[in-house]
Formats: C-alpha cells, structure tokens, sequence
C-alpha cells in the first residue's frame, strides 16, 4: 500500500499508524507536514509552506478559512510534485480542519481520502459558552460558524472519517456522523504501566522528591483556562493551606494552546502566581518532559488532577489512567465518557476548587479504597484503549475502500 499521510505537525496523532506501515517493506510511506524536526524509520517526510501568511485585511470569520486554504494549497503544490515524482497513493490520510486535505482529491482523484475529524465547532452546548464569566458575543457566534467551513469541505469530499471518541463525533451534525467511524488513537498500555512505589527523581529538572509521600499531578500542553488551570492553581493554594506536606508538579508549557490569551499579555501561570498564596517550595514547574520523564511523573502520582472545558478530550487523562494514577477529572462530557465517578476515578466540579480541594483530602484519607479505582483505571484502558487492540483495527479501517 502506498500512503500519504497530511498533518501540519509530526507526527502526532499518526505516529503508531506510520511506524507501524513503514516496518513492512511492501508500503510506501510518505507524510507531509510542515514541521522539520522528528523522523520516523522507513517514512519519506514531504515538507510543505504556505506561501504567505493570513492577511491583515481579512474579515475576521474567514482568516481560519484563509489559513486553511493556504495550508491546503501548500499541500497541494506538495502533492503535486510527489506525483510528478511517481508517487500516485492509494490512500491519503489527514487530520481535518487545518487544510492540509482540501485539495487532494484534485490531485489524487483514484486515491482514498481518508480524515481524522478532532472537533467541529458550536457557539453554544460545548466549549465555546462553558464558561459564564465569558459570555459570547454574536460576533463571536457568528466567527464560529464559520471557523467550520474546512471542515466541512474536508467532510464532503473525503470517502471516510474518523472520530477518536463518540463526545467529539457527537458534535458534528446528525446527517454527517453517518461518514465518521468512532476509534482512538490507541494507548501503549505496555508503556505507560504503574511503577508501585516509585518515587519521583528529575535530575535534568533538578528534581528531588523522593522524600515526597503526598504528590499531586497536572499536564496539559499550556497552562489556560480550558484545561482548567486557574482552578487548578486556586485548588492548590486551598490544598497547600491543608496539606503541609503536599507537593505538586506541573508538567507543560507556559502558553495558551487553546481558547484566548490574556488580553494584558500576562500569562496564565504569571496571573496566578501573583494572585494566589502559593508556597513555591512545594509547587514545581518542569516544562514540557520527554516521554520517559514524563512517565516517571505518571508513575509517582498520588492524584492526576486533570480538568477540561466540553473540548478535545486530551491524550495525557488516558495515559495517566493506563499508568495506574488516580485521576480526579472534571465532571464534563469528555471525561465522563471514560471515568465513571468511584468506579475508576473521581469526578468534581470544573469550576469549584474547594470541591477539588475536598476530594484530595478524600483520596488521602482513604488510601485502600483509592488503590481499587487505580486497578480500574487501568482495566479500562486496557479494555478500551489499548493501542495493541485499536492498532490493527485502525490498519484494517484505512484499508477497506482500497
């Protein structure tokens, strides 16, 4: 089979897929992205860039539009020059709504158009109104609408899509679910296992707390309000108050991958730091950490406190889950879909950092308990999630229209 992969990163959510594609040596894999760094044995990287940037003068509803078809065109002229180089694909895989697929049915007519579809957009009953102390203007309802424009080109002229969970293909309209298949990524559940008893040791961090019996973990890309981090940081200036001997580390970076920046050009983390009582003897900040460091953090969790708006449902819940880790998740659409609340996690109020506060102090208090919901976060990865289960039905979905 020959296959062109289309994502504006590498090789993100295609990883498994195109490591696994380029072992067997009857494939050809080519992926097209515009990010230089990273390589995958056996994968052809066909780098691609827009031509220009979004122009100033664009409405504000179509600069998305815009981006996307200058990416889409970028990936064209790509295509174009793989195919004048003999490589004609029998399926071309990519992730929608950034504009990398838009135009590939134009240059590879006989080829399988196949699209990951992440989120498409609504105004109201998810992530954009979730908040109501940033309540939405009809501009902003109406920008919106038509943030969805890639997407639904990509929907239309795809053959397949693909969902990674049934909240994220909910949100596409009715008629069009019919077009999107329901199947994670997958999890490496042999990778991300539970350490018992591992104590957390950075020394590139230069981070020593294997004295530490009480540890707190968050990660998220960036430190923003859709991932639940000002809540997050107001839980633990309450926590730190209760628990002298509590540590937490904060795996991520110091941006806004998400949603809206602060309009003083303040980050997040800076706005907190100087809002909140906070003992920073206690509260650690690693950067983002390779996956063996990252692991490590996993591993020596007491609680993964992970939070998040009606949105994307994050890799990072999954993976804590599959080491083992007690995750105490935002009572949310995305994460009630996997956790059910003291059956294998823990479930509270996005917006209440007491509440979160609360059930740290319930979690320390009841350690036997908590060890049966940790038993069972990872059985329902395993039985769920398990990249070694999802793997070959993911190979077997990409090869049905050939």
């Amino acid at each position: 089979m020959r296959i062109l992969f289309l994502h504006s990163n590498f090789p993100a959510q295609f990883r498994h897929l195109a490591t696994v594609l380029a072992k067997d040596s009857n494939n050809q894999v080519v992926f097209g992205t515009m990010r230089q760094e990273g390589a995958i044995p056996g994968v052809m990287k066909a780098l691609y860039k827009p031509a220009r940037d979004v122009s100033p003068q664009t409405h504000h509803y179509t600069r998305s539009l815009e981006s996307a078809v200058l990416q889409g065109q970028a990936a064209c002229r790509m295509a174009q020059s793989l195919k004048t180089n003999g490589f004609e694909p029998d399926v071309v895989y990519g992730h929608s709504g950034w504009g990398p697929p838009l135009f590939m049915k134009d240059v590879f007519p006989k080829a399988q158009l196949l699209c990951y579809f992440e989120w498409f957009y609504h105004a109201h009953g998810s992530d954009s109104d979730f908040d109501p102390s940033d309540p939405l203007q009809l501009d902003d309802e109406l920008r919106i609408r038509v943030k969805n424009a890639p997407i639904l080109l990509d929907i239309a002229s795809c053959d397949r899509g693909l969902s990674p969970t049934n909240w994220q293909r909910q949100q596409f309209p009715l008629e069009l679910q019919q077009k999107i298949t329901v199947m994670h990524d997958g999890v490496d559940t042999s990778f991300f296992q539970p350490n018992p008893g591992a104590r957390l040791v950075l020394p590139t961090a230069n981070l020593d707390l294997s004295h530490v019996n009480e540890l707190i973990t968050y990660v998220a890309r960036g430190m923003e309000p859709y991932r639940g981090f000002p809540q997050f940081m107001e839980a633990v200036s309450i926590i730190q108050k209760r628990r002298p001997n509590c540590h937490v580390v904060v795996v991520g970076e110091d941006r806004v991958a998400y949603g809206k920046q602060l309009p003083d050009g303040k980050t997040y983390k800076q706005q907190m730091l100087e809002t909140l009582p906070l003992d920073l003897s206690r509260l650690h900040f690693t950067g983002p950490l390779p996956y063996s460091q990252y692991l490590q953090v996993l591993q020596a969790s007491s609680v993964h406190i992970y939070l998040t708006r009606p949105f994307v449902l994050s890799w990072s819940m999954l993976e804590a889950m599959s080491a083992g880790c007690l995750v105490l998740g935002s009572s949310t659409a995305p994460v009630m879909e996997v956790i059910e609340d003291g059956v294998n996690g823990l479930l509270v109020d996005f917006f209440s950092p007491p509440a979160i506060a609360d059930r740290v102090d319930e979690i320390f208090a009841h350690p036997n308990r908590m060890a049966d919901l940790r038993a069972n976060a990872r059985e329902t990865i395993q039985t769920r999630y398990d990249l070694a289960k999802l793997l070959p039905q993911h190979l077997q979905w990409i090869q049905e229209g050939i």
